[in-house]
């Protein structure tokens, strides 16, 4: 089995004090390639995942299919000297969620194809997200028998072309009914509850049983981890830090989990470096993060953008702040619905929100051609005043690097030390 490193991930996190592993939910090309350079020269395997929404059998929003995302990721991992053999690859909210607005029967169809993909592609670890209701379903909320049947019936797709196509490799999974929604779901009441142990008993009993009635049995022993909610999470403006009492209880329960279960968390962006800690000790064994990657870039970004405004011999200007503006009111469709503010608020939250949603748009050509212009423009030594006003936090480590004519080398710095608190957490 070649994901026999995260098979074996719960055995090595009850030997050790905090063993854990984090999985970088992004595919901009810097993120991935400042991940693969941090897990090349610590001598580590590197888990990356992409929703559903990001990559499937149409493209998704990254214009790439399963099998295209595996090509894409190996060819950075050999960019970077990572070998691609220790690039594992997961499949983050695989469900009929992302057809959510169509008949439940013709969301299962597509969601079945999709997976067949992943499978085919190679993908390692697979997230079976059936807990939220189609559009002939009476929830929400959907029931758990229902959710776990799903799941069941996908994991049994997956395992019929496991057997076929990689009969030695078979895929690990993900399971659960409390799983966030991608890209932070924090409400302006700011209340998180943390997943109740006897309902996360009830809800294992009801896969478990749901499993053993397609003859899944094997396959369950390869359910990886149940997703569950410590108590972290994140929206626009604010975000809810992890209290280990909180979760106490959850924590304790971790020792009923079956076989190779542990607990995967979502949505722990923006959590300081003692709570990944923490939650790392609680059992919270597997990490999601993503949309802080990005905002990190695009905050390193738009302070360079500043940089090139106060340079008085730039002939031709990037302006990438007002093309990225530009981009988004064009395509509304990936911030539009997602933005719950004021009209007046908006401009704020597409530029500045901790969701991230201009994640979805430096993949456009104009964006792809201000940030390349930006980066040709400050390809020159940039005065230390400037760095200290723009980049202050960074600015000790640009001057012991020496990248102050590197404006590529200081938007990875970004991405490396919104990475440092999961790489503590999970590799030290």
């Amino acid at each position: 089995m070649t994901n026999r490193w995260l098979f074996n991930l719960k055995e090595r996190h009850l030997r050790s004090e905090r063993p854990g592993v984090f999985a970088v939910c992004s595919a901009h090309p810097v993120v991935l390639e400042t991940a693969m350079e941090r897990a090349s020269a610590a001598d580590q395997l590197l888990l990356v995942e992409a929703t559903a929404n990001q990559v499937n059998q149409f493209g998704g929003y990254s214009g790439m299919t399963p099998e295209a995302f595996v090509g894409y990721l190996h060819h950075l991992a050999r960019r970077t000297g990572l070998p691609t053999e220790r690039v594992l690859i997961g499949a983050d909210h695989l469900g009929p969620h992302l057809w959510r607005a169509v008949p439940t029967d013709e969301a299962m169809v597509r969601t079945r194809d999709l997976l067949r993909h992943c499978v085919a592609a190679g993908f390692d670890k697979i997230h079976l997200d059936t807990g939220a209701p189609c559009a002939s379903d009476p929830g929400p909320p959907l029931p758990l028998e229902t959710a776990a049947r799903r799941a069941a019936e996908l994991c049994a797709t997956a395992e019929e072309v496991a057997r076929t196509l990689r009969p030695h490799a078979p895929p690990l999974y993900v399971i659960g009914n409390e799983t966030p929604p991608p890209g932070g779901g924090l409400e302006a009441d700011g209340d998180v509850t943390v997943t109740d142990p006897g309902q996360l008993d009830q809800a294992l009993d009801a896969f478990e049983r749901a499993f053993g009635r397609l003859g899944l049995a094997e396959a369950w022993q390869r359910v990886l981890a149940v997703v569950v909610q410590p108590g972290v999470e994140f929206g626009d403006r604010q975000v809810a830090a992890f209290q280990p009492e909180a979760a106490a209880a959850l924590s304790a329960a971790h020792a009923r989990l079956p076989d190779i279960m542990t607990y995967e968390v979502h949505a722990t962006d923006y959590q300081t470096p003692e709570a990944l800690r923490r939650l790392i000790e609680g059992h919270f064994t597997i990490l999601k993060v993503g949309p802080c990657l990005t905002f990190a870039l695009r905050r390193t970004l738009y302070a360079l953008a500043a940089i090139e405004a106060a340079l008085p011999d730039t002939d031709a200007p990037s302006h990438l702040i007002d093309v990225m503006e530009r981009v988004m009111l064009d395509h509304p469709d990936h911030w539009q619905s997602h933005l719950r503010s004021k009209r007046e608020d908006r401009y704020d939250l597409r530029h500045y929100s901790l969701r991230d949603r201009i994640r979805y748009y430096w993949s456009f050509p104009d964006a792809q051609e201000a940030v390349a212009r930006l980066l040709g423009n400050l390809r020159r030594p940039i005065p230390d005043e400037l760095l200290k006003a723009h980049l202050s936090d960074l600015f000790p480590l640009i001057q012991a690097q020496g990248l102050h004519g590197d404006p590529m080398g200081m938007v990875k710095l970004s991405v490396r030390q919104a990475l440092d608190g999961y790489v503590d957490a999970c590799w030290r």
